[in-house]
């Protein structure tokens, strides 16, 4: 009988520190997250800004080419 009490108690001894492990895992996990976005956002925004930089410049680089191309066939 003390057998099965001490085994029942264990378990649910178990069972508390497996709730308590998802727990800190859970807010470890979103300290970590945070962080990571406090980090990521900056440059996400460098780089989207860097990207349509590129969008914006290859129209203005076509047309400096071919009045480049323009002006050194004249």
């Amino acid at each position: 009988m003390f057998e099965i009490l001490v085994v029942i108690a264990f378990v649910f001894l178990m069972v508390k520190f497996l709730g308590l492990a998802f727990k800190i895992a859970w807010g470890l996990a979103k300290v970590v997250a945070f962080f990571l976005f406090i980090l990521a956002l900056p440059a996400l925004i460098v780089c989207v800004l860097f990207a349509s930089g590129l969008v914006l410049l290859l129209p203005l680089a076509l047309i400096l080419a071919a009045i480049g191309l323009l002006g050194a066939s004249s």
